[in-house]
């Protein structure tokens, strides 16, 4: 299909517009973190570069890439009426920044990017949600989880499963484990409660007998130094008896 058949087959609300997979340069009018709106001369119209087209790479913040003001080379990759709104889609990427020459002149990368973008998107334009699917209750059966129209229960008997005794050994099995555990600290924590009282006794009675034995050793003085005294006024009534009969 030709660019003139396209043009021919574009409604009428597009016209005016930067033709479809054209290149230009433009100006960076505003950034934000999803992407940049560039400018392009001659048309009033701003364009979206969003942040998956602007590298490569992965791009974490457009502020990385470009900045208010400066010239950039860009390719048109989509033009859509959503409403009384026209939303251009600009592509940079696709061009080389120095020299303005098209990188995809086949417009592959753009027709991938484009399906990519409506397979996020229902038949209504709105993203399907799993938290809708998940807290919906069917009718039918009475499960959560899907819808009514998606049930696949049949009428009859329904039969639920039950839990493998198996299954419950392993969750008594910690449990016990842990008892064991709990049992092996108290007992540790008695030993050395044990431990540190045996050390206080031992030593009060080493402390006690140290005490004894001082106050042994300090009567054994006394005595001797009276048995001392003793025997020298014992000498001393001898000699002065002597010293009498003489």
């Amino acid at each position: 299909m030709s660019d003139r058949d396209r043009r021919t087959s574009e409604p009428a609300g597009l016209d005016g517009l930067p033709p479809l997979y054209s290149i230009a340069k433009g100006e960076v009018v505003s950034v934000q973190t999803y992407g940049a709106f560039v400018r392009l001369p001659g048309y009033r119209k701003e364009g979206l570069v969003h942040v998956s087209e602007m590298s490569a790479s992965r791009v974490e913040s457009a502020s990385e890439i470009v900045d208010v003001g400066e010239h950039v080379w860009i390719k048109v990759i989509g033009r859509e009426i959503q409403g009384d709104k026209v939303k251009l889609s600009f592509s940079m990427k696709a061009v080389n920044q120095g020299t303005g020459r098209d990188l995809d002149p086949n417009n592959v990368m753009a027709e991938q990017d484009s399906r990519r973008r409506k397979q996020f998107r229902d038949q209504t334009s709105n993203r399907i949600t799993l938290e809708a699917v998940l807290n919906t209750t069917c009718s039918k059966c009475g499960c959560k989880g899907h819808f009514t129209k998606d049930c696949f229960s049949a009428p009859g008997l329904q039969y639920a499963l039950l839990p493998e005794e198996d299954n419950e050994e392993p969750e008594q099995q910690p449990s016990t484990a842990a008892q064991n555990q709990d049992s092996d600290k108290k007992k540790k924590k008695k030993e050395k409660k044990a431990k540190k009282k045996s050390k206080k006794r031992e030593r009060k009675e080493s402390e006690s007998d140290s005490s004894s034995s001082s106050e042994c050793k300090s009567k054994r003085r006394r005595q001797e130094h009276e048995r001392d005294r003793d025997d020298k006024k014992k000498k001393r009534h001898k000699k002065h008896k002597s010293h009498k009969h003489s």
